[in-house]
């Protein structure tokens, strides 16, 4: 039996529910080491913040009074917030000895918690119908996807200028392009516009990521095995999730 649209829109959505799932785990490393170490040490809460509402807008974009037919884009990006939580939690539990290591976490939920509140009450009562709604609640998400997709600028920048992919994790790069990429294919099937524009930045920026480590790979230093190496910190492109 051949499948229509929808059925293959659906299977891929699925997909990228598992590969944005592997994404959202990404951080696991990180926070077993501040378990173990019972300190934050120099990580930062920022990232995990901004995935929470980056979250929060694609799972009200996603609802069917906003965007219909979005449920793949609702379940990924709940399990995306829900870890988000768990991993402030846990930050928040351990940070006690980082200067304003709590505050910074307290913080950055009031001003999400706030902020989102504002832009889903603007909508819900000065904007009648799916297409206007998801047109102010779509531009909003792609805005906080593509600061999320660009973030690694920095390090790409850093790559070139010292000739070495030591700071930029192969995984989390192919990870980021594949994620971008299932998500283009999702939005161009049964189109939509604001999942397309900011995971096609997001496809295009792995890529570029993948060109560089092909390029510098084999000049980069290689460290003794044995020599301790702190682990990068992930960026979330929530990673840019949806």
């Amino acid at each position: 039996m051949v499948m229509n649209s929808h059925s293959i829109r659906n299977v891929i959505g699925i997909i990228g529910n598992v590969i944005s799932f592997g994404l959202f785990l990404s951080p696991v490393p990180t926070f077993y080491r501040i378990i173990t170490n019972k300190a934050v040490e120099d990580f930062s809460p920022i990232p995990y913040i901004a995935t929470v509402l980056n979250c929060i807008f694609w799972v009200f974009y996603g609802m069917p009074f906003v965007h219909p037919d979005s449920l793949l884009v609702v379940t990924i990006n709940s399990v995306g917030l829900v870890l988000a939580l768990i991993y402030l939690a846990i930050f928040y539990t351990y940070g006690a000895k980082q200067k304003n290591g709590r505050k910074k976490v307290l913080l950055g939920l009031s001003v999400d918690v706030i902020f989102a509140a504002i832009i889903i009450m603007i909508t819900m009562t000065t904007l009648h119908g799916t297409k206007k709604r998801s047109l102010m609640v779509g531009v909003i998400c792609d805005i906080f996807n593509v600061l999320m997709y660009v973030s690694p600028l920095t390090v790409m920048k850093q790559v070139i200028t010292t000739k070495s992919v030591e700071f930029m994790p192969f995984y989390l790069s192919l990870t980021n392009f594949l994620n971008g990429s299932i998500w283009t294919a999702y939005a161009l099937i049964q189109f939509d516009i604001y999942v397309l524009v900011s995971n096609g930045i997001g496809a295009v920026s792995g890529a570029a990521q993948l060109i560089l480590y092909a390029i510098y790979y084999r000049k980069t230093p290689k460290h003794n095995d044995d020599a301790p190496q702190k682990p990068t910190q992930i960026q979330l492109s929530g990673a840019s999730v949806a």
